[in-house]
Order: C-alpha cells, then structure tokens, then sequence
C-alpha cells in the first residue's frame, strides 16, 4: 500500500494541506516544526518590526504544490527584516547574524534593516518593513512572516494569488527595473526546481494594457 507523503518533513505522515489563504500559510509555518522554530528566534530577540521573509515562505509554498517536503535547510539564506531608524549600521545587522547563530547554529542568517535599503534598492525611502517587502521583484517573494506570542501572522502586500497560482510575475514598482528582474530569475533558474511555475518574464505579459494595475494590500 502506497503511504502518503510527508509534507512536513517532521517525521510524521501528513496529507498535503490545501492552500487557499494567508491563513492556511499561516498553518502551514506553525506545523512545520523548523520553519516555526526559526520564527520563535526571531521574536525572542524583540527586534522592531521584524519579520522572515521570501524565499523562506515562497519555497515551503511551492514545495507543498510541486508534492515535495518542506526542506528549510535547502534555503540558500533565511532573509530576516526588521526596520528601525535609530541605528542603520552594518555592525548592528551583524551583531543580530551572530545572535541568530548562536541560537539556530546552521542557518544561512541574511540580516537587513530595512530603513537603509532603500539607498541600495534606488528607491525612495521605506516607512516599515511591508513598505520594504513590497518594493522587492516578484509578487510571489514579496511575502514575510512572524510570530508574535507564538502564533505565526504573515504579511503579503500583493496578496497570495500569485504564490499559489505558481506565477512568477514583477511587483508593480518594478517597471523599471525589469532588466533586474529578469536578470534575477534567469539566475535562480526555479523552474529547474518547481517545473509547474509560469515565468512572466516581460512587463506586457504581467500586465497586460487591459488590467495594468495590481492592488496593494495595506498591512
């Protein structure tokens, strides 16, 4: 008899979860021991507005799509954000990467706060952490989530369509910047990985003359 497959990746046989809602993402980063564990490390170090974002969720997202167990360990770095403008120094992010170590020794730890990095994005100044997300390249990565006393909340200011719909599309903010993205995503070559994906790779194809907008979710 055929078992079902492990979803989770925790031990235990798990039916794949649907996905229809942030809530259900949200389920799904509280079920899956590691992916919950490091989100626990993130809150217990009480940094403002901080959050794990990107990959960390559009990857555990496409793997339950594509049948495949979650494998946070597979990430090539765990991007955390947090926003405070009282102190923007590189030794600041780094002393947060050491405290991250030493908490999940392992983890690929990318730290930013994300009131300087709208110097290296070219863009005008972000007023917190999902203004920051929301200027990032894909819908599908403009994602982040936390937890706060526990339970994990997750923040998508696109919405989720484009994540479980497995359409890799530019944010609104990105026209012009498409040389990036299509730089970006030539290079990360996903669908090697998840073949299910549909690759917008110009801005015709993502927003069409008919429906040239895309709403903004306010969180």
């Amino acid at each position: 008899m055929r078992q079902p497959k492990d979803w989770l990746g925790r031990g235990g046989m798990n039916p794949a979860p649907p996905l229809r809602a942030i809530s259900d993402i949200e389920r799904l980063l509280e079920a899956h021991v590691a992916s919950h564990a490091l989100l626990l490390h993130v809150e217990s170090i009480q940094l403002p507005d901080a959050w794990i974002g990107a990959g960390f969720i559009r990857n555990s997202v496409w793997d339950v799509l594509h049948r495949r167990t979650i494998d946070v360990a597979r990430l090539a770095d765990v991007d955390m954000l947090y926003f405070d403008r009282d102190d923007t120094s590189k030794a600041r992010e780094a002393e947060i990467e050491r405290r991250l170590r030493m908490l999940a020794p392992g983890i690929p730890w990318s730290v930013k706060n994300q009131a300087r990095m709208h110097l290296h994005n070219g863009d005008a100044p972000y007023h917190n952490t999902a203004d920051a997300v929301a200027h990032w390249a894909e819908t599908a990565t403009a994602i982040a989530a936390r937890t706060v006393e526990g339970r994990v909340e997750v923040m998508a200011p696109y919405g989720i369509d484009d994540l479980l719909n497995l359409i890799v599309r530019p944010t609104p903010v990105f026209g012009h910047k498409m040389d990036i993205y299509r730089e970006r995503i030539i290079t990360k070559d996903w669908p090697a990985r998840w073949p299910k994906l549909t690759m917008l790779m110009s801005w015709q194809e993502a927003y069409p003359a008919s429906h040239n907008s895309f709403d903004r979710i306010d969180t």
